[in-house]
């Protein structure tokens, strides 16, 4: 459900960005895209874009990013070199994520920490039922000294 509710607000997000073009900009995407993001938005979000900001400093989502730099590449990009740029460089972006993904997730790193905490947690244990077979031996000790003493 919040995965819903997340789509809808970053269609929110780039409708009003949409808004915001002239309509030279506006009408190279086709109109059946643009109804689905008026259609398809979170009502309840409002979204105010500065105009005189740049959009990085606009707390846009990165999915709306990204759903803005597509429609760039798309519809609005019409130099083929800096489209090839523009692929090049987004395809340089996602192997820099997936490369920080691997790094962050590789399963040798994930099963070395793991590794490391089994044996923290078994040498606490066993210090603790150490503890606890000396405190059990030592009373039986005195059990048994008492009960040689009194007789």
């Amino acid at each position: 459900m919040n995965c819903l509710i997340d789509t809808k607000k970053v269609y929110t997000e780039v409708d009003a960005f949409i808004e915001l073009l002239n309509d030279n900009y506006k009408n190279k995407i086709p109109k059946k895209l643009r109804d689905f993001f008026k259609n398809e938005k979170d009502n309840n979000y409002i979204m105010k874009i500065d105009p005189n900001k740049p959009i990085k400093s606009q707390n846009l989502n990165d999915d709306t990013l990204s759903l803005i730099a597509f429609l760039n590449l798309k519809y609005w990009c019409e130099d083929e070199n800096e489209k090839q740029r523009l692929i090049n460089k987004y395809a340089q972006n996602e192997e820099n994520y997936q490369e920080k993904l691997k790094n962050l997730y590789n399963i040798d790193k994930v099963l070395e920490n793991n590794k490391k905490r089994r044996k923290t947690n078994s040498e606490e244990l066993s210090l603790i039922e150490y503890n606890k077979k000396e405190t059990m031996f030592k009373k039986f000790i005195k059990f048994l000294k008492k009960m040689f003493l009194k007789h």
